[in-house]
């Protein structure tokens, strides 16, 4: 009763990075609020989920194990969470902002009439004061997210419905194991008590899915480009930097706005989060939103022809000059001296 849920999402058999890293925050959460920790999976041949996320922390999981639940349908998955939840009575659930969970959150948010904040980047253990009321709270979940377009970072709070549910995006919290020697309890849920016949309804014939061949979040080093890189033919220059050091290519939204590149490639607050050893910023001014989703890389270098662009106040190294002029030299330099 009143314990941290974390729905995870299961594709193979295989738990989503996403759902891990939620698993890190919810253990560190549940310590917090001296509550357990408790996955959800739902699918079919579940049989090694919890070999993969014991180690994360979790006391107990619960499985729901039916070959009607995979692949993942809406009003299944959804019937599981809603009539678990009324029974389990949980304080937080978070899910993963991904196409699942935001097509998932808000219909178990509606059924239980809890609230859902989306896109989450932080989440933290305070307390809180109605200044209306007086009335005092303590120990909420604090769902920090960017609003008003990434100018402000909104703080929300959830006082009185339950559970507190937020979507997390993915790649902002670390994925990092507990102790392989931990373990929990296993719950296997007759299906049948919680999903009826007619939720059943939607069954997917056939399934087509083709794997992006785009992979910038666990990219060790990434050249990413903005508007000031002038153009998709300058772009160009990016990929070749990238070629020859081994890179991935990047962009902020200005770029991929412009049509400079592919959105898949788009890193910020509207992209993904990344956390490269080395990150190369061309011609990228350095807005909030732009920053949020690149500022844990371990090195930052910084191109741009405008000394004060407010992306070289959190860089190591700032080079003043063109993409033109500089990435054909880097280019240059690199290949002789890796020989």
């Amino acid at each position: 009763m009143n314990n941290l849920f974390v729905y995870c999402e299961v594709e193979e058999g295989v738990i989503a990075d996403v759902s891990l890293e939620l698993l890190t925050k919810g253990r560190s959460l549940a310590n917090q609020l001296h509550c357990k920790l408790e996955a959800l999976a739902i699918g079919y041949r579940l049989d090694g989920i919890a070999d993969q996320v014991f180690s994360y922390g979790v006391d107990t999981l619960y499985l729901a194990d039916d070959s009607r639940l995979a692949p993942y349908t809406s009003q299944p998955h959804a019937s599981v969470l809603i009539n678990l939840f009324r029974e389990q009575k949980p304080q937080v659930c978070l899910m993963g902002a991904t196409h699942i969970g935001r097509d998932l959150g808000p219909r178990v948010s509606s059924a239980l009439h809890s609230g859902l904040t989306a896109d989450c980047t932080s989440l933290e253990i305070g307390d809180y004061e109605d200044k209306k009321t007086g009335k005092s709270y303590h120990n909420l979940l604090y769902q920090i997210r960017p609003a008003f377009g990434g100018n402000i970072v909104a703080t929300i709070v959830n006082p009185d419905c339950r559970p507190q549910m937020a979507t997390v995006r993915e790649g902002v919290m670390k994925k990092e194991a507990l102790s392989s020697a931990h373990k929990g309890e296993i719950v296997k849920l007759n299906v049948s008590k919680y999903v009826s016949d007619t939720d059943f309804a939607v069954t997917v014939i056939d399934r087509q899915m083709e794997k992006s061949k785009i992979n910038i979040k666990s990219a060790p080093i990434i050249v990413a480009g903005g508007y000031g890189v002038g153009s998709k033919e300058n772009f160009q220059l990016l990929f070749d930097l990238a070629d020859t050091i081994g890179a991935q290519v990047g962009a902020s939204r200005a770029a991929v706005d412009a049509g400079f590149t592919d959105h898949d490639r788009q890193i910020g607050q509207t992209g993904v989060t990344v956390h490269p050893k080395l990150y190369i910023a061309c011609g990228i001014s350095g807005q909030i939103q732009h920053i949020a989703g690149m500022q844990d890389s371990s090195i930052i270098i910084s191109i741009n022809s405008d000394p004060n662009a407010p992306i070289n106040a959190i860089a190591d190294y700032v080079i003043t000059g063109t993409v033109e002029d500089v990435l054909p030299k880097m280019i240059k330099y690199y290949k002789k001296n890796s020989k």
